[in-house]
């Protein structure tokens, strides 16, 4: 069964919030999920409905239970490698967030041009020079680049991870990508989600 982006996305903050439950609560409401979020309480049993997964009158969901029904449906144990390219202050953070690895995402290096970056270590993930990256996509089957580069660079390294054999691009540059067909792109507008939140937030204050 096919799940929106939109439906993906909301999952994945409930188990954010099944993750944050303590262990003596057993089961959760589609109602407290849904006030921990802002949301319909509707909205979250049409979700859930995705799930292999079916809650109590009057109890709610079993917590743990939705927990892995969550995981098995949007893959967590796949675990899947990827690439950083940009070894920069962004790059360099999502280098360093571990949480990743409990999402089946497993970075394993980073590439930049900067030679004063090139064979340094983040994390325990080295920097290698961005040349070097098709021979080790092919070597160690890697298909997915993490894009940070500053936005002057953005389009022409894109090219290039599509040239190397790249077949997934999340891109956290304020650029839109010109890729082949054959690559497919994730944009993380990092702007427009701000701008959502404060236009939101203005239209609540009149």
């Amino acid at each position: 069964m096919s799940i929106p982006d939109k439906v993906v996305n909301r999952l994945s903050l409930y188990h954010f919030i099944l993750e944050d439950l303590r262990d003596d609560e057993q089961y959760i409401s589609s109602t407290k999920i849904a006030q921990l979020l802002n949301i319909d309480d509707s909205q979250v049993r049409k979700d859930i409905k995705y799930l292999d997964n079916s809650g109590k009158c009057r109890v709610g969901y079993d917590a743990k239970k939705l927990k892995k029904s969550i995981e098995n449906c949007l893959g967590f144990e796949q675990k899947r490698d990827a690439f950083i390219v940009g070894a920069g202050n962004l790059g360099a953070a999502l280098a360093k967030y571990d949480s990743f690895k409990d999402y089946g995402l497993n970075i394993l290096a980073m590439f930049d041009n900067n030679s004063k970056k090139i064979g340094t270590i983040i994390n325990g993930k080295e920097v290698f020079d961005i040349t070097r990256i098709a021979n080790l996509s092919s070597r160690l089957n890697v298909e997915i680049a993490i894009l940070t580069v500053p936005k002057e660079f953005a389009k022409g390294t894109a090219q290039y991870l599509a040239g190397a054999g790249i077949k997934y691009i999340w891109n956290f540059t304020p650029c839109i990508l010109d890729v082949p067909k054959d690559v497919k792109v994730w944009n993380e507008n990092l702007i427009g989600s701000f701008l959502q939140f404060t236009n939101s937030d203005e239209k609540e204050e009149k």
